[in-house]
């Protein structure tokens, strides 16, 4: 888009690409991601898409459930299919990154038309300052002071009420958030913006997705198998014959019972 058209706009006039959002008509204007920003939605948006619960997230998705509202979350969980165009439903867990110089009354906006379009969970992941997370949720925390903001939006178009939302919840560093329904595993608010310990959680994620709780269960299941092996040997050199009963009891046992069984073989020659 050259230039910015003129309001009241409806979504399908907005192209992907186009650096606007829309709110009942008018636009708004989005500004490029700062570095700490860029890299929080990065390494947050993995964290995410990666838990064992997600089929479906993304960046910067235009959610757009009625004509006149386009809004694009930094992150969206659920609700993004593979297809162009724009979402027709809100993602029921959206992330929103602030940093310096952040719009507070436009971000209100943004999360009072999410909430009411269905997203159950809005995590705001303050940048500036104390790092923390406030949680906003449907239903908690509005209040529509009823008066319009002396704001106008970047399009000239008229003022608009100017609605304030209070988090239900603040989280810190050493904290965890949870969604739901929505996520299997909750997430250390650490995780949505330090590369490492997003890494840590994301590896975790995988793993489960594998059927493996934790990296110490994959070392864990690489014992087992090893000892499982040494067993099959020990028996052939015992001439032990190993039976489908007995593989049966072999491969369902954990490392204390193959260990005890090994020297109890090793001990007595026979099977117990």
């Amino acid at each position: 888009m050259s230039a910015p058209p003129r309001s009241p706009l409806t979504a399908d006039k907005i192209r992907p690409g186009d650096p606007y959002e829309l709110s009942e008509g008018e636009l708004v204007a989005c500004l490029p991601t700062g570095e700490r920003g860029g890299r929080g939605n990065l390494v947050g948006g993995s964290v995410l898409d990666t838990d064992p619960a997600v089929e479906s997230a993304g960046v910067d998705v235009g959610v757009s459930v009625r004509p006149d509202m386009l809004r694009a979350p930094d992150i969206s969980v659920g609700n993004v299919h593979d297809k162009p165009g724009w979402a027709s439903a809100a993602p029921p867990l959206a992330v929103e990154y602030a940093d310096t110089g952040q719009d507070e009354g436009e971000l209100q906006r943004k999360m009072v038309e999410l909430l009411s379009a269905g997203t159950r969970w809005i995590w705001v992941v303050r940048l500036s300052g104390a790092r923390r997370v406030e949680v906003y949720e449907a239903g908690a925390g509005l209040a529509d002071h009823g008066e319009p903001s002396p704001a106008r939006s970047p399009s000239g178009g008229r003022a608009r009420r100017q609605p304030a939302l209070s988090p239900a919840r603040v989280a810190y560093p050493g904290e965890a958030l949870e969604a739901p329904g929505v996520l299997k595993n909750a997430v250390p608010v650490e995780a949505l913006y330090d590369r490492e310990a997003a890494h840590e959680v994301t590896l975790r994620n995988l793993l489960q997705r594998k059927g493996y709780e934790s990296l110490a269960a994959v070392q864990a299941s690489g014992r087992e198998e090893g000892l499982r092996t040494g067993l099959r040997d020990l028996c052939e050199l015992l001439a032990i014959e190993l039976s489908p009963e007995r593989e049966a009891a072999l491969g369902a046992m954990k490392e204390a019972e193959l260990l005890a069984l090994r020297e109890r073989l090793k001990r007595e020659r026979r099977w117990p």
